[in-house]
């Protein structure tokens, strides 16, 4: 169900809510600032009062993913401290992948701000992430915390700034970017880039799955350097460095095999591949020793995985016609929804 500030209670199965409407730089839009929130009762006023004075006409969505302490409370009493400009949702099922999910179906705008609401990401910066969706220049913009050296300084966990720095380098070589920050928690969305993206992940790695669809869809992403700041005293972090890290992992290996099946697949094959040829040595050794093939349970052995294999290449040559297929009804999708 839909809380607005005011105490009115509105129908899942309402139309979206129109976010308020902002003047940047001579041009009106609407903006959504979205603050996914989990036991954040130390944190969450400050984050709204400090998004409200960098962008007080825009209307500021909380989505209560599951707490137990008093979010919504702080969350209500910020809102009518600033005259009632924000919107409080509610998310039962954990995780910030259906939080996300839940403001994106409940509120319209024309461009979506999306923070954590632990006061680690700079309000006042945002207009910096929104100018260039606005201006057309791209479709998602990032504040790169990485930039600055604050977040490593910041950072006390080792293996969790190992995983960053592995899950880059893996997607920038993959897609052929050269992005610096692909798991801020900090971005600007377009409405077009909101309206095409199908959330299918649950919880942190939304930001990693988002960075994803928008490179294998040829959105613009374009990054900011910001300012990382520590949580304050007494705010303990939600993050799970191995849980959230496999996650991760999982999600990346998921969208391997989703939109680039050939290599996934062919590199399966490859594995399997040479297995079947470490099984066959024995046998080679026998044909080319005695002209005979003494192992024979050997023999019908290293085939069968030899034909794994093939099987293997050939699916991912076909999944990947149908990838290239799809991706074209995409475009032709995307084009079609501009002449509307």
């Amino acid at each position: 169900m839909t809380l607005s500030p005011s105490g009115r209670v509105g129908s899942p199965f309402s139309l979206p809510i129109r976010a308020s409407g902002v003047v940047i730089d001579e041009r009106e839009v609407s903006v959504a600032v979205v603050l996914p929130a989990y036991n954040e009762e130390l944190t969450i006023a400050d984050t709204i009062f400090e998004f409200h004075r960098a962008i007080p006409e825009a209307t500021i969505v909380v989505v209560n993913n599951n707490s137990t302490d008093k979010t919504s409370e702080c969350t209500l009493a910020a809102f009518e401290a600033i005259d009632g400009k924000g919107l409080l949702l509610s998310e039962s099922r954990q995780g910030k992948g259906f939080a996300v999910r839940r403001a994106f179906r409940s509120v319209s705008a024309d461009v979506f701000v999306l923070a954590d609401a632990d006061m680690t990401y700079p309000g006042d910066r945002v207009l910096d992430l929104i100018r260039p969706v606005v201006e057309d220049e791209g479709d998602m913009v990032v504040g790169n915390r990485l930039t600055g050296g604050r977040y490593a300084a910041e950072n006390k966990r080792r293996f969790h700034g190992f995983g960053n720095r592995l899950v880059l380098g893996l997607v920038n070589k993959l897609f052929r970017a050269h992005l610096g920050d692909i798991m801020s928690g900090y971005r600007a969305l377009s409405c077009s880039f909101v309206a095409g993206y199908p959330i299918l992940v649950s919880g942190f790695e939304i930001e990693t799955d988002m960075t994803l669809h928008a490179l294998d869809r040829r959105f613009r992403v374009m990054e900011v350097p910001i300012e990382y700041r520590d949580r304050p005293k007494g705010s303990v972090s939600k993050l799970r460095t191995f849980e959230d890290g496999r996650h991760v992992l999982w999600s990346l290996m998921h969208v391997i095999r989703h939109y680039r099946p050939l290599l996934f697949f062919g590199t399966v094959g490859v594995v399997i591949g040479i297995a079947g040829l470490v099984t066959s040595v024995p046998v080679i050794s026998d044909w080319f020793a005695y002209r005979y093939i003494y192992h024979v349970p050997l023999a019908i052995l290293a085939t069968g995985i030899e034909i794994i294999a093939l099987l293997c290449f050939g699916i991912g040559l076909i999944l990947d016609s149908v990838v290239h297929m799809e991706r074209m009804a995409y475009e032709l999708d995307q084009m079609a929804r501009r002449f509307e």
